[in-house]
C-alpha cells in the first residue's frame, strides 16, 4: 500500500510557516493531473493560469507576514456544475457548450479560496448529475483508481478519483441521490453529504431543487471537517457531546441485495459495534419516491432543451428525462407527501441511537465493460441503481458520511453513517471513533 500523503491541514501549515511554496504545491498538482490524463485524474479542465496566479499571490502574502487562511496554498478541484468565473459550467453535458460564461465563482469556491485554497480545475460527472457511474459520452469515462477496468461511481466520480489518486487532498462535490457517497465508497475516500440546506448552493447548476446539496470528499477526516466548517461560513454548530455514541444498523431494505464481498466484512463490523437494529418500514417506497421526485424535477428543468434537441442528450439521460416529463403531477405530490411522513418515522429512531449505518454501495465497483449489479438476483444497470442505499437517505434530507471499511480487500467497501438533521458534529465524532478503533480507514492507493 502507498504511504499516505500529507493532509491539507499539514500542507497549509507548512505554507504559512514558509516551509513550502503554494506555487510549488499548485504546480505539482497540475502536473500530476496532466500526467495521469483525464480518465485517471478525474479532471476534465485544468485552470493552470488562474491557479498559478492565485498560488503566487498566497506566497506573497506569506512573505509579507500575513496569514492567507487555514487552507493556505492547498490545491482542490470542483465538480463541473460549480460556476468558475470566465468558464462555461457544463454540468457534464455537451448541450452546455454554447452556454454563457460564468460571471463569478460559485459561493462554495469563493469561501474555500477566501480560506487560502487554490482551485486547479473542474472534474468529470454524469451528465447533469443523472447517474451513478461517471461514464460520460461527452467528456469520457472516469476510471476507478484501484482498478481502471472498473467504474468510479457517480455522479461526482471525477471528484472522488482526484482525491483517491492524490492529485488534490479534497474536492468540492454535490449530492442529489448519492452522487458523492457512491464514488466515495467505490474509490475508498471519505465523503460528506450534509443536511439539506446546510451549505450554500449559489452558483451551482441545479438538478433537483428539493434534494440537491453541496458536499465534499477528502482522504483525511480532519481535512473534511475543516472544509465543512469553512463552507458553513461561521454558522453556529451544535456540540457533538461527550457521551458514548449509540450506533444502530438499518435493516430490511438496507440488508437486501448486498454483494457477497460486502456481507462478511459488514457482519464483522457490526459485531464490533453492538446489536441494536432498526427496521425502517417502506424504505423501498422511499427510494421510489426519491426517483419520482428526481425524474419530475429533472424533466421539468430540462424540458426546453429536450423539446428543442432531444438527441443532444445522452441516451440514458434523455430517456429518464422524458419519463419524468410524462409523470402525472399527482405522482410527484404523493412522493412529497410520503417524504414528510417517512422523515418523521426516521426522526424517532434518533431518540434511541445517535448514528445509524448502512452499506454505502452494495459491493465492489462494477466493471466498465459490463456495468451491472445484482438486484433481486437479476442483473440490472448500475448507472441507475448503485444508489439503492443512498437514495432513501437523500429523500429525508439527512446528513451522511461515507467511510471505507478497514481490511485487506481487492477493492474498497464503504459504510454510510447517518445522523439526525443538523447533527454533522456527531457524524465526525463517530467517524473518528471508528477510525481509532481500526474499523474504518482510508487505504493508500495500490501501486499499479
Amino acid at each position: 500500500m502507498a504511504t499516505r500523503p500529507p493532509t491539507a491541514i499539514t500542507l497549509a501549515q507548512a505554507v504559512r510557516d514558509g516551509q513550502l511554496k503554494a506555487a510549488d504545491l499548485c504546480r505539482q498538482a497540475l502536473d500530476h493531473a496532466e500526467a495521469l490524463g483525464s480518465e485517471r485524474s478525474g479532471f476534465t479542465r485544468l485552470l493552470r493560469r488562474r491557479a498559478m496566479l492565485r498560488a503566487e499571490a498566497i506566497d506573497k502574502l506569506v512573505e509579507a507576514g500575513l496569514d492567507p487562511g487555514p487552507l493556505a496554498g492547498v490545491p482542490f478541484g470542483a465538480a463541473d456544475l460549480f460556476d468558475v468565473s470566465g468558464e462555461i459550467t457544463t454540468a457534464g453535458s455537451g448541450t452546455r457548450h454554447g452556454a454563457p460564461f460564468a460571471s463569478r465563482d460559485a459561493t462554495a469556491i469563493r469561501l474555500l479560496e477566501a480560506a487560502g485554497a487554490v482551485l486547479i480545475g473542474t472534474q468529470n460527472m454524469d451528465e447533469f448529475g443523472y447517474g451513478f457511474v461517471t461514464m460520460n459520452a461527452h467528456f469520457g469515462t472516469t476510471r476507478n483508481p484501484h482498478d481502471p477496468t472498473r467504474v468510479a461511481g457517480g455522479a461526482a466520480g471525477g471528484s472522488a478519483v482526484a482525491v483517491a489518486t492524490q492529485v488534490v487532498p479534497f474536492s468540492l462535490a454535490f449530492d442529489t441521490n448519492g452522487s458523492l457517497r457512491v464514488p466515495a465508497a467505490l474509490c475508498g475516500v471519505i465523503g460528506l453529504k450534509p443536511t439539506y440546506g446546510a451549505l450554500p448552493r449559489g452558483g451551482c447548476f441545479p438538478f433537483v431543487e428539493s434534494l440537491d446539496v453541496v458536499g465534499a470528499l477528502a482522504r483525511d477526516l480532519d481535512d473534511l471537517a475543516l472544509v465543512y466548517a469553512i463552507l458553513r461560513d461561521g454558522a453556529s454548530e451544535r456540540e457533538a457531546g461527550r457521551e458514548p455514541i449509540r450506533f444502530g444498523r438499518l435493516m430490511s431494505w438496507f440488508d437486501d441485495n448486498i454483494a457477497e464481498e460486502m456481507r462478511a466484512p459488514l457482519h464483522a463490523f457490526w459485531n464490533r459495534l453492538g446489536r441494536i437494529t432498526f427496521e425502517l418500514e417502506h424504505s423501498e417506497i422511499a427510494r421510489a419516491a426519491a426517483s419520482v421526485i428526481i425524474a419530475a424535477e429533472g424533466g421539468s428543468l430540462h424540458r426546453p432543451g429536450i423539446e428543442q434537441d432531444p438527441m443532444a442528450f445522452e441516451a440514458p439521460v434523455r430517456g429518464r428525462m422524458l419519463a419524468g416529463m410524462l409523470l402525472p403531477s399527482e405522482d410527484y405530490l404523493r412522493a412529497q407527501r410520503f417524504r414528510a411522513w417517512i422523515q418523521e418515522r426516521l426522526r424517532r429512531q434518533f431518540e434511541l441511537c445517535d448514528v445509524l449505518f448502512t452499506p454505502a454501495a452494495p459491493g465492489y465497483a462494477p466493471t466498465i465493460a459490463d456495468p451491472v449489479m445484482l438486484f433481486g438476483g437479476e442483473p440490472i444497470p448500475a448507472r441507475s441503481h448503485l444508489g439503492i442505499y443512498t437514495q432513501p437517505i437523500s429523500l429525508m434530507g439527512l446528513p451522511a458520511l461515507v467511510l471505507p471499511l478497514a481490511g485487506d480487500f481487492p477493492m474498497p467497501l464503504g459504510i454510510q453513517l447517518i445522523s439526525a438533521a443538523g447533527n454533522e458534529p456527531v457524524l465526525f465524532r463517530a467517524a473518528r471513533e471508528l477510525i481509532d478503533q481500526g474499523l474504518c480507514a482510508v487505504p493508500g492507493l495500490p501501486a499499479r
